[in-house]
């Protein structure tokens, strides 16, 4: 098979999925551009062609480690989907899981690619378990929107907090990156992209130096709910300890740098700004805060 300029048909749609495009099903200048970069990444001779050495291996970065049930529900109303980063990204020695961690990925809407920049990255075992996309401030593609991927086995685990006051909160925490650019600058994410401002959503007081920042969507919004209902029912922890207790003593507050969090005395659900005065995710939007008190 040859896929190249001008080629059309279901293999193109197949290709644009692996690499992320709304799939068309036409070949046209933005997939041979993105054939192009994921060349260039993966040491190929980058002709924005698709033959056989291009596809072999966009078809080995996209094998998963179980076959078996890709596709779940877990909890009335919540799909997920399988997708799990090769053997060595994470550690296969399964723990108890007592905390749970929120995230961003501060990138684009494609649960799946981040997964795949986890693989191909030299960072070794990085990753959170799960991962919550969005929708595409490029084009408003919201194929991905609500999506929840899960990226290695229950129970196993990866390095998700960076530097921590606990290291016995890598092993038994678990995390969800919720795909989003976070915090923006006069309407631009920081890599220069304007977001519509449909997409925009100001506070009322900075959070970290911004008052602007990247929506959550309403989907985004409910399957994080009910994605926290099933992992307190499927690692028994209390996701009402924490972050939902802070917020209703001193609201927005509740999502800025946390002693006991950073140290591991409250077991619950945190985010990573609890963690680190270095991050912004998640940030304390009106919609997220409703949905957490509503618990």
């Amino acid at each position: 098979m040859l896929l190249k300029l001008g080629s059309k048909g279901q293999d193109v749609k197949e290709l644009q999925s692996a690499l992320g495009l709304k799939p068309s099903g036409v070949f046209d200048q933005e997939t041979k551009e993105a054939v192009e970069t994921y060349q260039r990444e993966n040491g190929l001779m980058v002709d924005g062609i698709v033959g056989s050495q291009t596809l072999g291996a966009l078809r080995a970065a996209t094998v998963t480690t179980d076959q078996s049930e890709k596709v779940y529900s877990p909890y009335e109303g919540l799909t997920v989907n399988k997708y799990f980063l090769p053997d060595g990204e994470y550690f296969d020695s399964p723990t108890s899981k007592e905390y749970l961690f929120l995230h961003h990925t501060l990138g684009w809407n494609n649960p799946y690619r981040q997964v795949d920049s986890w693989a191909k990255d030299n960072r070794g075992p990085v990753a959170t378990e799960f991962l919550l996309g969005g929708r595409s401030i490029k084009d408003n593609d919201d194929r991905y929107d609500g999506e929840v991927v899960q990226c290695m086995p229950e129970g196993a685990w990866a390095y998700h907090l960076g530097e921590s006051g606990s290291a016995y909160k890598h092993k038994h925490s678990l995390g969800i990156e919720v795909c989003n650019f976070g915090q923006l600058k006069d309407g631009k994410t920081y890599t220069g992209r304007r977001v519509a401002t449909e997409d925009i959503v100001t506070l009322s007081q900075p959070f970290r130096g911004y008052t602007q920042f990247h929506a959550y969507t309403d989907k985004q919004i409910e399957t994080l709910r009910l994605f926290i209902l099933w992992i307190a029912e499927r690692d028994s922890i209390e996701v009402r300890d924490g972050l939902v207790a802070e917020i209703k003593k001193s609201g927005v507050a509740a999502f800025e740098f946390n002693e006991d969090a950073f140290r591991g005395r409250i077991k619950g659900m945190w985010t990573h700004t609890n963690t680190r005065l270095d991050k912004i995710d998640l940030s304390p939007q009106p919609n997220l805060i409703d949905m957490l008190l509503s618990l």
